[in-house]
């Protein structure tokens, strides 16, 4: 059992009939997310394409690292199965449209996420790195976004998972191919594509270069929120922390519904768009006065740079 469900279970926030309403799954709206994580990509591409100057370089850069972003996002709403109806669509579509671009395997991250979520902030979370160093002082923040920005926080990651896969020899090839398959044929199929147009330098500027940078500092704010300097590792409602969006939060830190994360970790089987009506029912049942709930994420930064 999940170390979320010993103190609180789903069935005390929800009952059966919202239990049995609120998981249910749409393809339709499974489709429209990644349409509209696609979408945005290529407007923003498209705008500095049509008009290249300092002011949409960096516009675009924001906004397509908040979608590559996104789509991180859905791939996590694609492993846990919620993203579509179908297994099948979950691991195909999750996979190729959203994992790959990333450079993610998602049968990997699906294992390593679900024992994130059976032993959230426990010695056995392998997610926990991520959080314990913080708070941390204000130049040690200073120097983690700085090296967010310059890609060497993406460099290493990537190296480093690199290595990790290589491993021993027994069984490298298999490893290899199970890992990057599909990674490898979406970037020859994705730069073809842009080769074709004679835009090899737009994939280059605006795809390659927000994935290195402003992706890396999005998904670090986003990883800090959910997890880091919170108050008690024991307790499901604050060893998480839901994190209120305003519009330019949600276009960032926040794409699709990622900062309801207690209500995630607490109904997990509950579809992304739907967290929000999960909120207001754990508000309205009372949960709200021992829930882990920051105002925003300029208070979330505040918070972990403050040592």
């Amino acid at each position: 059992m999940s170390t979320q469900w010993q103190d609180i279970k789903p069935s005390d926030i929800l009952t059966s009939e919202e239990q049995h309403r609120l998981r249910q799954r749409s393809n339709w709206m499974g489709a429209w997310l990644l349409l509209h994580g696609w979408g945005v990509i290529a407007a923003a591409m498209a705008l500095f394409a049509i008009m290249p100057n300092i002011f949409t370089f960096f516009f675009s850069l924001i906004i397509i690292g908040s979608r590559q972003l996104g789509l991180a996002v859905l791939q996590h709403e694609a492993s846990h199965g919620m993203l579509f109806r179908s297994r099948a669509w979950n691991d195909r579509l999750g996979q190729w449209i959203a994992a790959s671009p990333n450079l993610i395997h998602m049968k990997n991250y699906r294992i390593r996420h679900m024992a994130h979520h059976r032993f959230t902030r426990t010695e056995k979370d392998p997610e926990n790195y991520l959080y314990t160093p913080f708070p941390v002082s204000k130049g040690s923040m200073g120097r983690k976004i700085l090296r967010d920005f310059t890609g060497i926080v993406f460099v290493r990651t990537h190296v480093g998972l690199f290595r990790f896969i290589w491993g021993e020899p027994q069984g490298r090839v298999k490893r290899l191919r199970e890992f990057y398959g599909s990674t490898v044929i979406f970037y020859a199929l994705f730069i073809s594509a842009f080769a074709v147009a004679g835009r090899v330098d737009l994939f280059l500027l605006m795809w390659v270069l927000p994935l290195a940078t402003t992706q890396q500092f999005f998904l670090r704010i986003r990883n800090i929120a959910e997890h880091a300097a919170v108050p008690d590792l024991t307790n499901p409602l604050k060893n998480t922390r839901t994190t209120m969006a305003g519009w330019f939060e949600r276009m960032t830190f926040a794409p699709y519904f990622v900062n309801y994360h207690i209500e995630h970790h607490m109904v997990p089987f509950v579809p992304c768009w739907r967290l929000p009506e999960v909120h207001k029912i754990m508000l309205a049942k009372g949960f709200g006065p021992d829930m882990e709930i920051s105002p925003g994420y300029a208070d979330i930064i505040r918070l972990n740079a403050a040592a």
